[in-house]
């Protein structure tokens, strides 16, 4: 994957991702805003250029660093149950390709994302596309610790199973905010919603479940 140099989008590739946007439609994704984005981002510059056609198919992809870049459901889904405003500031833990973060910047937001592979933060420090998206600020470090220079958050979104639900990210996130984030081991592990109320209090939904790689502490160098 070259991502120092553009690469093209021409009308093949934006009709495989209305097909895309068709399929998650299908499969219970709503939100008009999440469905624009994901119809406007090419999802192949993400990827090898040997996948291009793939890249439209909802399926996790190998990426640097030994990680993925979540199935178009997965990214559609968390998306969807963060109920993302304009102008929202949210983190992401886990940056990965970059693509959930330029999903959510193309819906306005100002993003903080931390990476704690040092190998794919450097990655995507070449990479064209995200660099057109100025709102997004990206941190190498520990994601168990967040960003609390930056906080407090009005949505937090992990894109890796945590074994539980990191207490420091909701003590980030604003009264009224929302986190979304796999709670589990290889087991199993289920989607979770933890939204926190005016008051401070905090309330956990548990949804479908899912398949994310660990969440792992410290920072890898």
């Amino acid at each position: 994957m070259l991502h120092s140099k553009e690469r093209k989008d021409d009308y093949k590739h934006k009709g495989l991702r209305k097909q895309l946007v068709d399929l998650l439609r299908e499969k219970g994704i709503t939100d008009e805003k999440v469905l624009e984005a994901i119809n406007t981002i090419p999802r192949h510059f993400f990827l090898d250029p040997a996948f291009e056609r793939q890249a439209y198919e909802n399926r996790a992809f190998p990426i640097v660093a030994q990680q993925t870049i979540s199935h178009p459901y997965t990214v559609a889904y968390q998306t969807q149950l963060l109920e993302i405003k304009k102008f929202d500031k949210v983190l992401e833990i886990g940056t990965g390709s970059g693509y959930q973060a330029c999903v959510l910047a193309e819906m306005g937001v100002t993003l903080y994302t931390i990476e704690r592979q040092k190998a794919l933060y450097d990655y995507l420090n070449d990479f064209f596309f995200i660099k057109k998206y100025l709102k997004i600020k990206r941190l190498y470090g520990d994601g168990y610790e967040g960003a609390p220079t930056y906080g407090p958050f009005d949505k937090v979104i992990i894109t890796a199973a945590a074994p539980f639900i990191p207490p420091k990210l909701i003590e980030q996130l604003k009264p009224g905010g929302i986190a979304v984030i796999p709670v589990g081991d290889d087991e199993g592990q289920k989607m979770m919603r933890i939204t926190k109320d005016k008051q401070g209090n905090v309330h956990e939904e548990e949804l479908g479940d899912f398949s994310f790689v660990p969440m792992l502490t410290g920072k890898n160098k």
